[in-house]
C-alpha cells in the first residue's frame, strides 16, 4: 500500500518538480564528480561566458570612459558601415583563401603521415620520425617567425640556395602573391606531425585480425591502408574536419601578424588583423565587436551546415 501511495505521489509531481527531485538525487548520488568537474565549468563560466555580455557595445557608439552598457544604442550601424566598406570584400576573400588552402594541404597530410606511420614495423625509426615531426608543434610561434623570415629574408637560406643556382634573390616576404604560400607551408611543417596523433591513435584501435584476414586474402600493404585502415578512422576524419571548418574563418592571427606588412595587405590582411588595427590602434572598439561578432557567426553557420551535410552523407556529425 505505501508502495503505491509513493507511485502516486509521483505521478501527481509537475514536471518541473520531477526534475529537481531527480536533480536533487544526483547531486546527493555523484557529488564527487560534480565537484571535480566544477573548476572546468567555472573557468567557462568566468573566461568564455562572461566575456560575451561585452558584446553589448557592437550594437553601441562606445567610448573607453564609458561603462560597457552605457554607450549610446546604435543598432546595425558598425555592421553596415564595415559591409560597405572599402576592405569588407578584400579582408573576407583573404580570410576565406587563407582558411581554405591551409585546410586543403594541412588537413589531408597530417591523415596520409599517420597512415603511412602506421605501417612501419621498425618501432625505434617510428619513434624517431614522430619526435621529428611533433618537435615543432612545441615551437614558440615567435621563434617559428622568425624562422619563417630568416630564411626568406634577401641574404636568408632560400634566396642563398636561389643565388647558388644562378638566380636572383627575391624579397619573398614584400611580395603579395608569395604570402600565402609561405603561410600555408609553414603551417603544415608547424603542425602535421601533431595533429596525426589523433589518426594514429584512431588506428591503433583497429583489430589486427582485420590485417590478419586481408594478407591470407593476399592483400598488398597499399590495399589494407585503404580498404581497412582508411574507412576505420573515416568517424574520426568527418570529426576532425567539422571542427576544422568550425574555425575556418579563424585565422590564426598572431602568424599573419608577425608576418604581414603594408606592402602584402593586399593578401595577407584578414578580419582578424583589421580588428587589431580597429579596436586596438584606432580605439574604435565598438566596429572591432561587430566584426569579430560577424567572424564568429560565420563560423557558427559553417559548422552548423556541415554538420548537417555530413549526417546526411556520413551519418556521422558532432550533434
Amino acid at each position: 500500500m505505501a508502495h503505491l501511495a509513493t507511485k502516486k505521489v509521483g505521478a501527481a509531481l509537475h514536471p518541473k518538480e520531477k526534475f529537481s527531485v531527480r536533480l536533487r538525487k544526483d547531486l546527493r548520488n555523484n557529488w564527487i564528480l560534480y565537484l571535480m568537474a566544477l573548476p572546468a565549468i567555472v573557468y567557462f563560466l568566468v573566461y568564455c561566458y562572461a566575456p560575451m555580455a561585452g558584446l553589448y557595445i557592437a550594437f553601441t557608439d562606445y567610448k573607453i570612459t564609458d561603462s560597457i552598457f552605457g554607450g549610446e544604442w546604435v543598432g546595425l550601424q558598425w555592421f553596415i558601415r564595415f559591409f560597405k566598406g572599402p576592405y569588407f570584400v578584400r579582408l573576407l576573400r583573404n580570410t576565406l583563401l587563407l582558411s581554405l588552402e591551409t585546410l586543403v594541404w594541412g588537413f589531408p597530410i597530417p591523415i596520409i603521415f599517420a597512415l603511412v606511420l602506421n605501417e612501419i614495423r621498425s618501432k625505434p625509426f617510428k619513434r624517431v620520425a614522430q619526435t621529428i615531426t611533433y618537435l615543432p608543434h612545441f615551437i614558440s610561434l615567435i621563434v617559428i617567425c622568425g624562422l619563417v623570415i630568416d630564411f626568406f629574408s634577401l641574404d636568408g637560406l632560400v634566396n642563398t640556395i636561389i643565388q647558388a643556382f644562378g638566380g636572383e634573390p627575391i624579397a619573398f616576404l614584400a611580395k603579395p602573391e608569395w604570402f600565402r604560400t609561405i603561410y600555408v607551408g609553414s603551417e603544415v611543417w608547424q603542425t602535421f606531425g601533431w595533429n596525426s596523433i589523433v589518426f594514429l591513435a584512431a588506428l591503433s584501435s583497429i583489430d589486427v585480425q582485420q590485417f590478419e584476414a586481408a594478407r591470407l586474402d593476399g592483400a598488398s600493404r597499399l590495399q589494407q591502408m585503404i580498404y581497412i585502415s582508411l574507412p576505420s578512422i573515416l568517424p574520426t576524419i568527418v570529426t576532425v574536419l567539422l571542427m576544422r571548418i568550425g574555425h575556418l574563418m579563424s585565422v590564426g592571427f598572431e602568424k599573419v601578424f608577425n608576418l604581414y606588412s603594408p606592402a602584402t595587405y593586399e593578401t595577407a590582411d584578414i578580419i582578424s588583423t583589421y580588428v587589431y588595427r580597429q579596436g586596438i590602434l584606432g580605439a574604435n572598439y565598438s566596429s572591432a565587436a561587430a566584426i569579430g561578432l560577424f567572424n564568429s557567426v560565420i563560423n557558427l553557420l559553417l559548422v552548423v551546415i556541415m554538420n548537417k551535410i555530413s549526417r546526411k552523407l556520413t551519418e556521422t556529425s558532432l550533434w
